[in-house]
């Protein structure tokens, strides 16, 4: 949000044809101060940017944004102020945290991370891999913390505990019940992101496997 100014967001959108803006969601998210320069409070300058969305003419519409967000306040703000709620690198723990804040009426999407190694040597060294960045960042380190890890849990690449929890991985029947996990915990939506060892790469094969295993509430 810091660096696309309200108005332009709206007009970016009202530029589209219709048929194409009802099939667009706009993601928002406070992203981190360590890439910000100007960052500041993030839930008042996100509250301060809706009411700017709002107020914009045309506005952007609350059901064409969704809004990335963990901690309770941000997320009943994205339940109020937007289409719904899209966590990132999160467990079917926090998936339950969230539905019970906002209530069954906001859409909650949630990220989950596939790891297409049924060893778990490897899966969880390829899982420490792709985490370790985000290990780094204040927001999400507080999220876990706040979701009941410890601080040895974040520590020297996070413990199993923690890459158990963050990551599916396995053959494809057990990364279909990881995935039902966040359903029965009140997910409307999983995004699965698979996670292979070329990093950058799309993950065909891995898509194709996962393909038939059907995903429930």
């Amino acid at each position: 949000m810091w660096e696309r100014p309200p108005n332009r967001l709206a007009a970016a959108y009202h530029a589209l044809p219709p048929q194409q803006r009802n099939r667009l969601l706009i993601g928002l998210g406070v992203s981190h101060a360590d890439f910000v320069g100007r960052y500041r409070e993030p839930y008042h300058a996100l509250r301060s940017y809706l009411d700017e969305l709002d107020a914009a003419a045309p506005p952007l519409p609350s059901t064409a944004r969704i809004i990335g967000a963990h901690g309770p306040q941000m997320t009943r703000l994205a339940a109020a102020r937007s289409r719904g709620v899209h966590p990132y690198l999160v467990d079917p723990a926090h998936t339950a945290r969230a539905r019970s804040m906002p209530g069954e009426g906001p859409m909650l999407a949630v990220e989950r991370t596939v790891i297409p190694h049924t060893g778990a040597e490897a899966a969880r060294a390829r899982a420490r891999t792709m985490l370790a960045p985000y290990l780094r960042l204040r927001n999400y380190r507080s999220a876990w913390l706040r979701g009941g890890f410890t601080a040895e849990d974040l520590a020297l690449g996070g413990s199993n505990r923690l890459i158990d929890a963050l990551f599916a991985w396995g053959s494809p029947d057990r990364i279909a019940a990881r995935l039902t996990e966040h359903r029965q915990a009140g997910a409307d939506h999983v995004a699965v992101q698979v996670v292979t060892d070329t990093p950058g790469t799309f993950a065909r094969q891995a898509w194709r496997d996962l393909a038939p295993e059907p995903v429930t509430a």
